[in-house]
């Protein structure tokens, strides 16, 4: 809801397509695995034989495939661009291989914005969770990060003290509006100099015209590989990333071996798709929860 959020305020500001915007900032995501990227690698892993696994290419075969909404057909009822928009879904973490049919070198404006809001909103959320978990300090980032540091000292002049909880929400929410700005400047900007006149002129670009700039864009490389080497490879969470990784391929083995405990849907998926791809179809739409839950009721015991 949050990359929504912000996806739809820089197109606002860019005077772009808001619906599409928001549109492909909510289902972006709709084809992720459970337990995030390392659940995607685990799937990938396990389907290397039968074509791979990559939640770009899932978020597509959900909406185009699996939602069965329609008596007439498949899928939903959505526009190319929004299923461009998910097809070319990019950031830092997300590299999507080419698709039939969205071989464009660029997405429209929309997804460009979707994206980036993605990001934004995943470095944020990083940030409070490993400061939540005790795993980041506001001393360490402040000496390391300078984004957080230029925050910090913007919320201290404006509020002077403020309890922990308010103090690192504010420092979090300055630091998104900044990153906002930037890239609405930074965009307006590209997209005059570039003189587009139409969303084909747009896929025609060798870059993405929604960007940061070259200031911003550092201070995130510089922050992203502060979260790499304090929270992503940190030991407190590579533990739980092992064990969820376990978890979906002894589920994946399970099913593969007990086909007839899945839904009648999967099964009749499974037909046409073999047992690997509707096996897995099924695992990726789980939650975190509800696959910790399959697990240990099949089980009976955590990895």
């Amino acid at each position: 809801m949050e990359v929504a959020a912000i996806a739809r305020n820089i197109a606002r500001a860019l005077k772009l397509n808001e619906d599409l915007t928001e549109t492909i900032a909510l289902a972006h995501d709709l084809g992720h695995s459970p337990f995030g990227h390392k659940g995607e690698e685990a799937l990938n892993k396990l389907m290397k034989r039968h074509g791979g696994f990559e939640h770009n290419r899932q978020s597509l075969r959900v909406v185009e495939l699996l939602e069965q909404k329609y008596p007439a057909f498949c899928g939903l009822n959505l526009s190319w661009e929004v299923r461009e928009g998910l097809a070319k879904h990019s950031t830092g973490f997300d590299h999507p291989a080419r698709r039939k049919g969205f071989g464009a070198r660029a997405p429209s404006l929309e997804a460009q914005v979707a994206n980036i809001a993605d990001e934004i909103t995943y470095y944020s959320h990083d940030l409070d969770d490993g400061l939540t978990a005790g795993l980041l300090s506001e001393k360490e980032l402040g000496r390391h990060v300078s984004i957080w540091r230029r925050a910090a000292l913007a919320v201290k002049k404006q509020f002077g003290p403020l309890p922990d909880e308010s103090r690192r929400y504010y420092i979090i929410r300055c630091i998104i509006d900044v990153e906002v700005k930037d890239v609405v400047e930074t965009s307006e900007a590209a997209i005059a100099a570039a003189g587009v006149r139409s969303s084909d002129d747009v896929r025609l670009q060798p870059k993405p015209l929604v960007r940061y700039s070259a200031r911003l864009r550092a201070e995130n490389l510089q922050l992203r590989a502060y979260l790499y080497n304090n929270l992503y490879y940190n030991p407190e969470v590579r533990e739980p990333n092992r064990r969820a990784v376990l978890m979906l391929e002894e589920l994946f083995h399970y099913f593969i071996g007990h086909p007839r405990e899945i839904g009648e849907l999967t099964r009749n998926r499974a037909r046409k798709d073999g047992w690997p791809r509707a096996i897995c179809d099924y695992l990726a739409g789980m939650t975190d929860r509800y696959a910790i839950q399959q697990h240990q009721r099949l089980f009976g015991q955590d990895v």
